[in-house]
C-alpha cells in the first residue's frame, strides 16, 4: 500500500512538471510575465530570457528520477527544492500570489486567483513527503554518509 501511494505522489510530481513543459519550452505569455518579473527584480536580465528553460529542464530531470527507485530520492528532494524556490518567489518577490491570465493575443484578461501559486504549494508538499519516504523507507547514500557508526 505504501509504495502504491508513493507512485501515484510521485505520478502527480512527474505529470504537473511534465505538463508545465508546453509552456516553459514555447514562451507562453504566462511563462515570460514569471521569469520577465523575477529577471527585473533579481537584476539578472539573462534570467527573463533563459530563465523558463533552465527551470523547466530541472523539472524534466527530476520527473523523469521519480520514475526509478535509484534515483527517486534525488528527484523527489530537486522537486521540492525547484518548489520551495517557486512558493518563495509568489510570496516574497513582486510576482505575488495571483497570476495574470492573457487571451491569445497577450492581452490580459485576469488572473488566476491564485492557482499556480496553490499547486506550487501542494507539488512541494507532495515532494516533501516523497523525500522523506525515500529517505527514511530505503537504504540510501545519505542515509549512510548521515548515519555512519563510528
Amino acid at each position: 500500500m505504501k509504495n502504491a501511494v508513493k507512485w501515484i505522489l510521485c505520478i502527480y510530481v512527474a505529470f504537473v512538471f511534465i505538463q508545465s513543459l508546453f509552456f516553459k519550452f514555447t514562451d507562453a505569455y504566462e511563462t515570460i510575465h514569471i521569469f520577465s518579473t523575477l529577471g527585473a527584480w533579481s537584476g539578472f536580465e539573462w534570467f527573463s530570457d533563459y530563465g523558463a528553460y533552465g527551470v523547466g529542464t530541472v523539472e524534466l530531470i527530476a520527473a523523469i528520477m521519480l520514475f526509478f527507485s535509484s534515483s527517486r530520492l534525488y528527484g523527489a528532494a530537486i522537486a521540492s527544492g525547484v518548489m520551495m524556490g517557486a512558493v518563495f518567489f509568489h510570496l516574497f518577490t513582486p510576482l505575488g500570489i495571483a497570476m495574470p491570465e492573457f487571451d491569445e493575443m497577450g492581452n490580459v484578461v485576469g488572473d488566476d486567483g491564485g492557482l499556480l501559486f496553490y499547486n506550487a504549494c501542494g507539488v512541494l508538499a507532495v515532494s516533501l513527503i516523497v523525500t522523506a519516504m525515500e529517505f527514511f523507507g530505503t537504504d540510501n547514500a545519505i542515509k549512510r554518509v548521515l548515519f555512519r557508526s563510528s
